[in-house]
């Protein structure tokens, strides 16, 4: 690192102002059995409008897909309610993909081009998701990060 300043010590000389900032926080809790239900009555109406392609091909493959749409719906819920929009003209179910990140393999979300909007609007950095799930129930949590090197000034 000669020659450069770590984001440590410039938050040490300028203080909280560098600091990432959560800025919202959802959560979602989802009975996997009304999903199954939903799946086994409207299955193409309603995977077509909450899920993109590549996840209704994920879900899909997997031994019990309900239990997997169950999850992913959790975690658009959980974004939408950190964003305070809830699913809304403003942030809508094909707006939020969960994918896994390419290098941990750990659950992310990615934005439609709309998201992405409402993300830069808000200055969001990153959004983390934790996701569970067991036979009877998904649960998924979204943390909103600001991007800590912008000060309100710069906004």
């Amino acid at each position: 690192m000669s020659g450069e300043r770590s984001k440590t010590s410039d938050c040490a000389e300028h203080g909280s102002r560098c600091a990432d900032a959560v800025t919202g926080t959802g959560i979602d809790l989802v009975e996997v059995a009304r999903i199954r239900q939903v799946l086994e009555q409207w299955r193409d109406r309603f995977t077509r409008r909450v899920f993109l392609e590549a996840e209704r091909r994920y879900c899909e493959s997997r031994p019990h897909p309900w239990m997997h749409y169950a999850v992913r719906f959790a975690v658009k819920e959980a974004v939408a309610k950190a964003f305070g929009t809830g699913i809304s003209p403003e942030l809508g179910w094909q707006d939020i993909e969960v994918v896994a990140d390419p290098a941990t393999r750990a659950p992310s979300v990615r934005f439609s081009p709309k998201g992405q909007a409402l993300a830069a609007r808000r200055c969001i950095a990153r959004v983390l998701v934790s996701l569970s799930h067991t036979h009877n129930y998904a649960v998924a949590q979204a943390i909103l990060v600001e991007d800590g090197n912008q000060t309100t000034d710069d906004r």
